[in-house]
């Protein structure tokens, strides 16, 4: 017999998990997608491109709004949960409403979905948004690089454009960007990698894009996002930890099972969070997974000209999804802001324009601070209509690009970056080279 599936996502791993799990499995009907946490990506079809021969008319996305619904309406047998950064009670709140509606919930194992390589894959994931994933896998690189490595990074999938145009991208330059008309949020993953001379993949379809990243590398780096596992099968998982989050480690989904999976457990931003925190994470991660090895990592905090900051009201703007659905309530701007002596920081909210009016709405715990929005041209264009409003002296940018190349400011502006710094031993280059010839030496 045949089950209806519904597959929940947020236009990430729900794709994947259809392509490997789903997709030309006459077992099931894949009747539709639910879409949440990214603005404007439901409403749209799952192309046929990309759905196979099962779907010549491709699937439909739905509103996760219109979850019990679709599952009545549709007498729904089976429906897959398939997105990240969710707190435990929030997975099980929406296991009831399945239940209840009458149809089984699934999450599907994190090795089933894992694509095996041919070349060997360090993979790079977190217990939540925000931890330090994106500047950690740089810092992998360039190990790997000065090893004499040729290294490609492949970045867990943003596809909020046209699905056709987005199975398999490859960015090597800046014109790259400009020719897959790139979002904010995908050019703040994808840039600084281009920026330091190396090679990153995304897209859709992973099989093919692992398969096309191995024809140029001698080991692959996954770049995850939000707390997701990895879609590859790595041979040395690097999992990073936060512990101005300290508990969430065991209280979100999947990044538990990150945790769980670790073989290098990295407690990041140890340069600005409480000495007792990192030792509750410490704590945590030695409980649960004691074969991990753990690494103590700094955030640092670099301000081209900090000077300037003091006795400024600034306007702070940080990373988008980690104020968002990475429920952070400060970044690298504020932390800037605060050591240099800002006079104040000033709340943008009084001034919010457009769309940005309803991501405060959507999560009201964001405070007095500006998340870089922008998953649409609209959204960039009310975030500059934002910014030029807000009244204050000085704009924090504290994102992992230069947002002034995409948007016209009226005040100035700096920026804030940050990068992986060693705390103390055992370093990441050590464990690192330590576990790759260990791996090395097993399949030997």
């Amino acid at each position: 017999m045949v089950e209806k599936v519904l597959i929940m996502g947020a236009a990430g791993r729900d794709f994947h998990n259809f392509n490997v799990y789903f997709r030309d499995n006459k077992r099931y009907n894949v009747i539709g997608f639910t879409a949440t946490q990214i603005p404007d990506i439901d409403g749209r079809r799952y192309p046929p491109e990309l759905a196979g021969r099962m779907y010549l008319e491709g699937i439909p996305i739905h509103t996760d709004e219109k979850l019990a619904e679709l599952i009545k309406t549709h007498s729904i047998d089976l429906v897959a949960f398939s997105y990240s950064d969710v707190p435990h009670n929030e997975v099980m709140h929406k296991a009831s409403v399945v239940t209840a509606a009458g149809a089984d919930f699934i999450i599907i194992g994190a090795p089933y979905t894992m694509l095996t390589s041919s070349k060997q894959v360090v993979s790079v994931c977190a217990v939540r948004t925000g931890c330090g994933k994106s500047q950690t896998s740089r810092k992998v690189c360039q190990i790997l690089q000065k090893m004499g490595k040729q290294v490609v990074t492949v970045r867990h999938p943003m596809p909020y454009g046209d699905l056709t145009r987005q199975i398999t991208q490859r960015f090597s330059s800046y014109a790259d960007l400009e020719k897959h008309n790139c979002t904010i949020e995908e050019r703040e993953e994808y840039e600084p990698v281009v920026a330091m001379g190396a090679v990153i993949y995304a897209g859709i379809d992973y099989e093919k894009i692992l398969r096309a990243a191995e024809k140029e590398a001698d080991v692959i780096i996954w770049d995850g996002g939000n707390n997701d596992a990895p879609f590859f099968n790595p041979d040395v998982n690097i999992v990073v930890f936060d512990p101005h989050r300290a508990g969430h480690e065991t209280t979100y989904h999947p990044g538990e099972t990150n945790m769980l999976m670790a073989d290098i457990a990295i407690i990041n931003k140890v340069d600005s969070a409480a000495p007792e925190k990192v030792a509750q994470v410490r704590q945590t991660i030695e409980q649960h997974n004691p074969e991990a090895d753990i690494i103590l990592a700094d955030s640092a905090i670099l301000v081209d000209n900090p000077a300037q900051i003091e006795g400024q009201r600034v306007l702070v703007v940080e990373d988008g999804p980690t104020l968002t659905h990475g429920e952070m309530a400060y970044g690298a701007g504020t932390i800037a802001a605060q050591r240099y002596q800002a006079a104040k920081i000033v709340d943008p909210r009084p001034y919010l324009a457009g769309t940005l009016k309803e991501t405060f709405a959507s999560y009201p715990g964001i405070g007095a601070l500006l998340p870089a929005m922008g998953y649409s041209p609209r959204q960039v264009q009310d975030m500059q209509t934002t910014i030029n409003n807000t009244d204050c002296d000085l704009v924090l940018f504290a994102t992992p690009i230069d947002l002034t190349r995409l948007i016209e400011i009226n005040k100035p502006t700096l920026r804030v970056r940050y990068e992986y710094s060693d705390n103390s031993d055992p370093t990441l280059e050590s464990l690192l080279i330590q576990h790759l010839d260990h791996n090395r030496d097993e399949k030997a």
